[in-house]
């Protein structure tokens, strides 16, 4: 198996349109979940995916499938209008929904009932990382041995179109009310809005975004075109800040990089220079 495809796990990748509404993170793409995270939001998605030992103190909602790994909890209902596979230990703390098929490992609880219209089979599904790395692979159109990819047909349904980006939460991330952190980078898309303070060693925000907190990376922190950010921004590195966009807060980096078209509504700190990009 290729080893690229677990590593893209340890990245956050929050898709273009994301939107947190009302408490519930909703995106149109796939989410996918990494181990042993915290969510303190609802997951809302094409196809909820989450791996082992994590806890989502919000609701579980797919127009497709929803994978939930062993002995993960999850504080609310869980609804797909596919097919659930559960594995051992998982903890539901509303109703499940299935209007497909429910696959479901040992020792589950489900405490508010749970209704499935397809077929109810009791075996441990698929481990989740293993589904996860598949999963990865198939969107980058690795080259594998004949078996994989008829094994790649059965999971994913053979589609041929490509596989759009999901949202992706790496492994031990916390995302709650107060902030958003990640172990590594977080790659945030183009017309998203969000809240929260983001937290991460690399932070990349894409145009037209609107994020209600502060930005604090190690590395590297891009806020893209017309984007804003009400909050500080702080980064031990280097900030570049693009034509049109808006920090409501200070910029404190060891460099900074600032568009003549953008706005700071605040101070400036680089003790290692500052820069004012001319238009081209």
């Amino acid at each position: 198996m290729d080893e690229t495809a677990p590593a893209l796990l340890d990245r956050c990748t929050i898709p273009d349109g994301t939107d947190l509404q009302e408490h519930v993170l909703f995106t149109e793409r796939a989410i996918l979940v990494g181990d042993r995270c915290r969510i303190d939001y609802g997951l809302s998605g094409a196809e909820v995916v989450v791996a082992e030992f994590c806890r989502v103190n919000g609701a579980v909602t797919a127009t497709g499938d929803v994978r939930i790994g062993n002995w993960t909890e999850v504080a609310g209902d869980v609804r797909t209008d596919e097919d659930a596979y559960l594995g051992e230990g998982v903890r539901i703390a509303g109703r499940l929904s299935v209007a497909g098929d429910l696959d479901i490992g040992d020792n589950v609880k489900i405490e508010q009932g749970f209704e499935a219209r397809g077929w109810i089979q009791i075996r441990n599904p698929l481990p989740v990382i293993v589904y996860l790395m598949l999963y990865l692979m198939a969107m980058l159109r690795f080259e594998h041995e004949d078996e994989v990819d008829r094994f790649m047909t059965e999971m994913l349904g053979g589609d041929e179109a490509p596989v759009e980006q999901p949202l992706v939460i790496p492994s031990g991330a916390i995302f709650d009310m107060e902030r958003l952190e990640v172990p590594g980078e977080m790659a945030i898309g183009s017309d998203c809005r969000l809240h929260g303070n983001v937290r991460g060693r690399v932070v990349e925000v894409g145009s037209n975004t609107i994020l209600f907190g502060s930005i604090r990376a190690a590395d590297r922190v891009v806020i893209g075109p017309e984007s804003v950010v009400h909050g500080t921004v702080a980064c031990g590195g280097t900030i570049e800040v693009g034509s049109g966009a808006r920090v409501l807060g200070d910029l404190d980096g060891r460099t900074i990089d600032v568009h003549e078209r953008a706005l700071v509504d605040g101070t400036m700190r680089a003790p290692g220079g500052l820069r004012i990009l001319r238009a081209t």
